[in-house]
């Protein structure tokens, strides 16, 4: 996926956040063992499971089931949030995205019953405020030819996770309802800080 802007620089919290997601990969990887002893710790289970911890809401969001996981989510981290940082500036900007994970992993631990792990939601909560702030910007998608403006990527994403939270199979391993609590959260946040500006979402 890629979008016709220019290239922007890395910016401090996304940067710091990237960081922290790959240490915690490397010590995944390093430690997990045959059971997946560190990943299963640090996932979020169902709050009715006795494996169900509380900081598991924070960790969860930190942690990544593979490799091509952790670099979509890490280059959607990028794509999104170094353009909303520089929007919002470092405070807000991490509390958006820290906000937005907390909503997604709520969302997952109440209509999910397995665990979860990944930036996924907090991504989507990015996608959501992208969306709103630049609805305009054109997406390029691989294998379609065609442009797909940021407004109607988000439609559609969202399309597709109601689609799959309600009616995946056992062998879907997607957090939908995670990205849908990080989606309306970021869409909330981002509606509530901007709502003086009628010029966005048009």
């Amino acid at each position: 996926m890629s979008y016709n802007s220019r290239s922007q620089r890395i910016t401090p919290i996304v940067l710091n956040l990237i960081i922290i997601n790959v240490l915690v990969f490397l010590v995944q990887m390093m430690f997990d063992g045959p059971e997946s002893r560190v990943t299963s710790a640090l996932a979020l289970w169902p709050y009715k499971t006795p494996l169900f911890e509380p900081y598991q809401l924070v960790t969860h969001m930190f942690t990544h089931g593979g490799v091509l996981h952790i670099l979509l989510n890490m280059y959607a981290l990028w794509m999104f949030g170094t353009v909303l940082e520089r929007v919002w500036g470092p405070k807000r900007f991490l509390i958006f995205y820290l906000l937005c994970g907390l909503a997604a992993g709520v969302s997952q631990m109440l209509l999910s019953n397995g665990p979860s792990v990944g930036a996924s939601g907090a991504i989507m909560g990015l996608l959501a405020g992208f969306g709103v702030l630049f609805p305009n910007t054109e997406f390029y998608i691989i294998p379609f030819p065609f442009a797909i403006k940021a407004k109607y990527l988000v439609m559609i994403v969202a399309a597709i996770d109601l689609f799959g939270g309600f009616h995946g199979g056992k062998a879907d391993n997607i957090a939908h309802f995670a990205h849908l609590g990080g989606l309306v959260m970021g869409l909330i946040l981002v509606l509530i800080w901007n709502k003086t500006n009628r010029k966005t979402f048009y």
